[in-house]
């Protein structure tokens, strides 16, 4: 009986941790093997090839049709630069970028599966790791609050005792929370986020209001409330202070991490290093809140529609929900272009590809919307190897760019060394260097939805 009991205990543990497992896929077991030893500067340049680990966040590492929106993007190729300016037998030195989730980075550095690690945030390092921070990037970097403006303001953190910070995995505040809730009777309470968010995803959830607030890095903020202008910072409410951005590498390559630190020594920002990022951010769709009064009044005239038909296509409803909202702010009488009409904005071609002819009516056109992204997914995305949310986000990125596009992404990205089963920071970034950020703004926007209805599903369903 306590063999069983163990063996049972054991299998309900791994189908609670397999969903988030599943989420952050570093990607395919191709394009990691192999690399086990420890390479220093010299084997480096022996190689021709410096691989660099980077947080897979847009706002660490993201370039969009050739041009960087990554704080990390300009250092790393000036480090590049410097690393072929000192060759002595002419002998240039490429680098190879390697998107991880930032709990990742340093796993796949102590596995020898990179060179360096660029996270562009806080990262702690553990006690006794084999691991060496470079010099920092920037010292004393505070993580501060962040809410919205309009938002009740707070004098101390004592005042948000109670009350949640909403964080994206991997996020430097949680052993700052540890800290400041030892001993506390009512702490504040760390809000941990679906993985599929990244640290720009939770700001702007916040500045759209679905989120109340939550806690960066003071950079990271400012550099966001630059094109998100609803971002309040409260540089008053610092949980930590003390901690630096550094890049890392492995404790037995000492030559390396000697050539990053002269290398920062003389590293001077463009002035105009944001240029791009802001140019392409601030003309990006924002999202907005789907939970106000207005939103909720017209998703309940909708829901039993909404809900008749994904059931018939075994779909989660709120899905439906995100992807209408985004498509016509749950209008069903929107028109948009190219003869796309109603709630789920579905043309005459697709809804009669599906066996819908009556799309102009909402029953109809939910039911040729709902109908054409179970056949999306039925033929184009089955494969047991995407789990439930990448396969969706599958499905609406060929709901918006078609199927055949996709496809050749997910080639591209294997190509790459990409996970092509994660669209998520992995195919998504050949999809914003082939197409822009419109077809990733589009698949984040009905993600950010849908969490959100998600969050409230308890009171949305009668």
């Amino acid at each position: 009986m306590p063999a069983l009991w163990l063996c049972a205990c054991l299998a309900l543990l791994g189908l609670l941790l397999a969903p988030l497992a599943q989420a952050r896929l570093p990607g395919p077991p191709e394009g990691w093997e192999g690399h086990t030893r420890v390479r220093d500067l010299a084997a480096v340049r022996a190689s021709g090839q410096l691989r660099v680990l980077v947080n897979q966040s847009r706002n660490s590492s993201g370039e969009v049709r050739g041009e960087p929106i990554g704080v990390e993007y300009r250092r790393l190729r000036a480090f590049e630069q410097y690393l072929n300016r000192g060759a002595r037998d002419g002998r240039e030195v490429r680098l190879k970028l390697i998107p991880l989730p930032k709990e990742q980075l340093l796993p796949a550095l102590l596995r020898g599966e990179g060179d360096l690690v660029a996270p562009g945030e806080l990262l702690a390092v553990r006690r006794g790791q084999a691991v060496s921070a470079s010099a920092p990037l920037l010292a004393r970097v505070p993580l501060v609050v962040v809410s919205r403006q309009g938002n009740r303001r707070y004098a101390t953190l004592e005042q948000l005792a109670g009350r949640s910070l909403a964080l994206p995995a991997g996020s430097a505040a949680r052993e700052a929370l540890q800290g400041f809730n030892a001993g506390r009777k009512t702490p504040i309470v760390a809000d941990w986020l679906d993985p599929s968010l990244a640290v720009e995803d939770v700001l702007e959830m916040v500045q759209a209001g679905i989120l109340p607030m939550t806690a960066v890095e003071l950079p990271i903020a400012e550099r966001w409330a630059r094109v998100w202008p609803k971002l309040r910072i409260d540089r008053h409410l610092q949980l930590a202070t003390e901690g630096g951005m550094h890049w890392f590498v492995h404790r037995e390559a000492p030559n390396l991490r000697a050539g990053i630190d002269r290398f920062l020594r003389e590293y001077r920002a463009p002035a105009n290093q944001d240029a791009a990022f802001q140019r392409v951010y601030r003309r990006l769709y924002k999202v907005h809140n789907p939970l106000g009064r207005v939103e909720l009044q017209r998703l309940a005239r909708v829901r039993a529609t909404l809900m008749s038909h994904a059931r018939a296509a075994d779909l989660d409803w709120l899905l439906l929900a995100a992807l209408a909202f985004k498509e016509s702010t749950l209008n069903p009488a929107a028109r948009g272009a190219g003869g796309a009409t109603g709630l789920l904005q579905i043309t005459p071609a697709a809804a009669r590809s599906v066996g819908v002819h009556n799309h102009a009516s909402l029953d109809g056109n939910v039911q040729a919307g709902t109908r054409y992204l179970a056949m999306l997914r039925r033929r184009f995305f089955a494969s047991s190897q995407l789990n439930e949310r990448e396969r969706m986000a599958f499905v609406l990125a060929a709901y918006n760019l078609g199927p055949q596009r996709v496809q050749s992404l997910r080639a591209e990205a294997r190509r790459r060394g990409l996970n092509p089963n994660q669209w998520f920071f992995q195919v998504e970034r050949v999809a914003a260097e082939r197409h822009g950020m419109g077809v990733v703004s589009y698949v984040n926007s009905i993600n950010k939805y849908q969490l959100a209805f998600a969050r409230e599903r308890y009171r949305l369903e009668p």
